[in-house]
């Protein structure tokens, strides 16, 4: 988000008069009523910003009573759980909740209005017209949109991924044989395509393999049962000492967290994993794959 806001400063395309922008760092320091903040995590992503805010385990921000928050954002289905579940800590300190779009007056759509695209094909006014970026249903009612304008020259082409069009010197077009789109990756002696996802974890494994603490937790207490366990494969502690500060961090982690945090075991993971990685990263300069594990009791 600053990144965005710096590069639109610097384009000119978001005008902000000087002394508008507060330092993080700076923010306690100025009247509640008279400051916005704008954080990332509408989707109460795992130890973003609002999430942090949420169970009050942010740097510099905190949510008092009658506090404003608007959620400006569409929730994406699937994430409705983990959104509620930071929605509720936020009631829990008497904040102002914003979230049903159901007026439609919060979320600002990031794409463009039947309008302005009757606009943009009036003051373009293509000799040919190729809807992209969509499903194949929007793609085809931007395609429809078009041809009931009239503002189409010559041909509009409604295109699927790996279908190719040709334009010619003499000024026409035409479609060619669809070709193979995208990466395919299988394993050896299997023709099934493995995801992205996969052979990113694989290539992580592979340089700094993997770093497993396991804790038992007393679901009613939230405190460990017994002390945490480390399972490493693929990954060399080298010095010795190294595993017993590893577990040291985590009995730190969860005795540093709030009685909000401990109850929510995505955030617990998450907190250890960040903690983890840095002690880990700083002794040896490597990166494992860090996977916390908790059995409930």
């Amino acid at each position: 988000m600053v990144d965005n806001v710096e590069i639109a400063h610097s384009l000119e395309c978001l005008r902000i008069p000087d002394g508008m922008v507060v330092r993080p760092q700076d923010i306690r320091g100025f009247d509640p009523k008279r400051i916005v903040i704008l954080a990332s995590g509408s989707q109460a992503e795992p130890m973003s910003s609002l999430s942090r805010i949420a169970v009050d385990n942010h740097r510099f921000v905190s949510v008092d009573e009658n506090d404003s928050v608007i959620l400006s954002a569409r929730i994406i289905p699937g994430n409705e759980k983990a959104i509620f579940r930071m929605l509720d800590h936020m009631f829990r300190r008497r904040a102002l909740v914003y979230y049903d779009n159901s007026a439609g007056i919060i979320h600002v759509s990031g794409h463009a209005s039947q309008e302005e695209q009757k606009l943009l094909l009036q003051l373009v006014r293509p000799k040919y017209f190729i809807p992209i970026h969509g499903e194949y249903r929007q793609l085809f009612r931007h395609a429809a949109l078009a041809e009931q304008l009239g503002a189409v020259g010559s041909q509009i082409f409604l295109l699927e991924s790996g279908q190719p069009v040709e334009f010619t010197a003499d000024g026409t077009a035409h479609r060619r044989e669809p070709v193979t789109a995208g990466r395919v990756l299988v394993d050896s002696g299997s023709l099934e395509e493995i995801e992205e996802v996969v052979i990113r974890d694989r290539r992580h494994l592979s340089e700094d393999g993997v770093v497993v603490p396991i804790m038992v937790i007393n679901k009613h207490t939230g405190r460990m049962e017994t002390p945490p366990e480390i399972v490493t494969r693929g990954f060399n502690p080298g010095e010795d000492g190294l595993m017993e500060g590893a577990k040291q961090i985590v009995i730190q982690t969860l005795d540093a967290s709030s009685e909000e945090e401990k109850a929510d075991y995505g955030v617990i993971k998450e907190k250890i994993r960040a903690d983890l990685k840095r002690y880990i990263n700083k002794q040896t300069q490597k990166r494992p794959l860090i996977m916390p594990v908790i059995l409930e009791i």
